[in-house]
């Protein structure tokens, strides 16, 4: 079985959130199986700079409104074979992979990415200039989604699939955008790349793909709803029948902490008396009262409406007060952030927050909290909670996406079951959040109910085998048609 994967993005080369996770550890998990893949990523400044210097394959001088490019090969850092379109008009930039230095969009978003998108269907069809032809093409988010629409005008085009990462980001352009990378006309329709007069690479790639996934079973549900379908609800539902979803796993040796380099003290599961040396070093390093008895809740986050921020700052004075501590990390909103900063002044050893990114204080976070926070408004899987899980800290969630699916409430059923991992709320407001921080306080001064909930979420399986042969079924099937 030969598969591309085509991403706008993959760690540790370059990474915006989630999607460079999932694109460097799904395919290496396929790899395992045996499938044959390639990973085909942009040249970004970034990517060209941390690899090794890669070798031409093949050139592209004459695609229909695109600039030169080529494709460089290579292997990403944990071996799976990389392919890097390189056309330094479009990538060779600062700034990141979609937006400058201000975090202003790069105004020739839809052609980077659309080339991105039309050299992953020459690849997948009778044109391509390489003797290796995939079996099936698999995209990802709207940045390679075009794809679909450019592989069903193929000659000889391998099936593709489209996982749906985040439906809020859905790559809508002018619609001039269409004609000039050389889309036919007939495709700019509702019944096509057409999204209310705009091009929609999503959109596109949602109408053409052979299969549909998303990154959780519930995902799949809700974005087939008003609520979190962005417009393309209605679509979703018709294709019904070639949408699945699938929940990501986690990279277990990257986040275990019986092997972390950046945390204090490494545990496991028989050795869960450790885990408060990293709790000692969180409050440390934060400026924290050093209290073992008070529960301290821990927070990653983008700093966004989504991410269910605003609320986690409106309950921090009453949080503190159950007694508690909160650590935030994270950035993004600038009323947020001043918010925080400010809560972290005026609460002074109670309240601390980090605005920034720090990969090793996210791993101390996870290690050195008694509670993680992840209240989000809608998590397509989401990834915290995992490493909470595994880390043997429960997580405060709400009812959403992947977030329940990977999550379960405790109460004395899911106790008595040995299931109970974290604790689910429904109501997503203030009152909601706090009822279940709460109760996840009252948890942890029960010590047997506490180590009951640590050890079933340490014995769960989070990694990517599971998913990995999902994929691989829906790509066997694909095959056969």
């Amino acid at each position: 079985m030969r598969l591309l994967f085509v991403t706008s993005e993959v760690a540790p080369l370059v990474k915006t959130g989630g999607l460079a996770d999932v694109s460097a550890a799904l395919p290496a998990a396929l790899r395992d199986t045996g499938v044959d893949v390639h990973v085909l990523l942009p040249g970004y400044a970034q990517v060209l700079k941390a690899l090794p210097p890669l070798q031409a394959v093949a050139g592209f001088a004459d695609l229909p409104g695109f600039p030169e490019a080529r494709l460089l090969a290579g292997a990403l850092p944990n071996g799976v074979p990389l392919w890097v379109v390189d056309c330094p008009e479009l990538y060779l930039r600062g700034g990141g992979p979609y937006q400058d230095e201000h975090g202003v969009d790069w105004i020739d978003n839809a052609l980077r990415f659309g080339l991105l998108s039309k050299i992953a269907a020459v690849l997948g069809s009778a044109d391509s200039p390489l003797d290796w032809k995939p079996d099936v093409v698999h995209c990802n988010d709207w940045q390679s989604a075009l794809a679909p629409a450019y592989l069903h005008f193929a000659n000889d085009a391998a099936p593709c699939v489209v996982t749906v990462h985040n439906l809020a980001f859905q790559g809508t352009f002018p619609p001039q955008a269409a004609a000039s990378m050389g889309l036919p006309a007939e495709c700019f329709q509702p019944e096509g790349v057409e999204f209310y007069g705009n091009l929609s690479f999503l959109k596109a790639g949602l109408y053409y793909a052979d299969h549909i996934t998303t990154v959780s079973p519930s995902y799949a549900e809700e974005i087939q709803t008003a609520a979190l379908g962005f417009g393309l609800q209605g679509l979703l539902a018709h294709r019904r029948n070639v949408l699945t979803g699938i929940l990501n796993g986690i990279d277990t040796e990257e986040w275990n902490p019986a092997t972390d380099p950046d945390i204090a003290q490494t545990y496991d599961a028989g050795r869960l008396q450790a885990k408060s040396a990293n709790k000692r070093e969180l409050q440390k390093r934060m400026g924290l009262h050093p209290d073992p008895r008070v529960p301290l809740f821990g927070l990653v986050s983008r700093f966004t409406h989504q991410k269910g921020l605003d609320i986690v700052l409106e309950i921090a004075p009453q949080l503190i007060a159950l007694p508690a501590q909160l650590v935030l990390l994270g950035s993004g909103d600038a009323e947020m952030q001043r918010t925080a900063l400010e809560l972290s002044h005026r609460y002074s050893g109670q309240v601390s927050a980090y605005v920034g990114f720090d990969e090793g204080l996210s791993h101390l976070i996870e290690a050195g909290a008694d509670i993680f926070l992840m209240p989000s408004r809608f998590e397509p899987c989401g990834l915290n909670q995992m490493y909470s899980q595994r880390y043997g800290t429960p997580p405060v969630v709400h009812a959403t996406g992947g977030l329940i699916d990977s999550v379960v409430d405790c109460n004395a059923a899911s106790l008595k079951r040995g299931e109970a991992s974290g604790f689910v709320f429904d109501s997503m407001d203030a009152i909601g959040l706090l009822t279940a921080a709460q109760r996840a306080v009252a948890a942890f001064h029960d010590e047997k109910v506490w180590r009951a909930l640590q050890l079933n979420g340490m014995g769960r399986d989070f990694g990517w085998d599971k998913s990995a042969t999902a994929y691989r079924d829906i790509y066997a099937r694909l095959m056969l048609r």
